[in-house]
């Protein structure tokens, strides 16, 4: 059974930081291009930040891009978000997704983290 368990949400303030965490059972993250996306309030779920599987090439919505890192543990199986510098505009439910595709694809979600930024 495949699980992936999002961690470290909550409240921060604008210019703080937060760093994200997806524990993943059932599945390798190596494996899969591991994603992390967030859904505003009245919005639709928007990609944040991609890691592939294999190599590990990173790419980032240009909103979030030089604030954010995605990276990837092997060794534990977790994928973390670390967000610097965080925008009102930031706030949302962070989803980690696991992705894998051949002749068929397998996707996966998290339940979600919820991330304020707010004074």
């Amino acid at each position: 059974q495949v699980q992936l368990v999002e961690s470290g949400g909550g409240l921060v303030q604008p210019g703080g930081s937060l760093r994200l965490s997806c524990a993943a059972s059932g599945l390798t993250v190596s494996w899969y291009d591991m994603s992390w996306y967030r859904q505003s309030a009245g919005k639709e779920r928007e990609l944040v930040a991609r890691i592939s599987k294999g190599g590990g090439n990173t790419e980032y919505t240009d909103s979030v891009n030089g604030r954010f890192t995605i990276s990837r543990d092997n060794a534990e199986n977790t994928v973390t978000l670390q967000m610097n510098g965080l925008k009102p505009e930031d706030t949302g439910v962070y989803y980690c997704n696991a992705d894998w595709q051949d002749s068929y694809r397998l996707s996966y979600w998290g339940q979600g983290t919820q991330v304020i930024v707010s004074t």
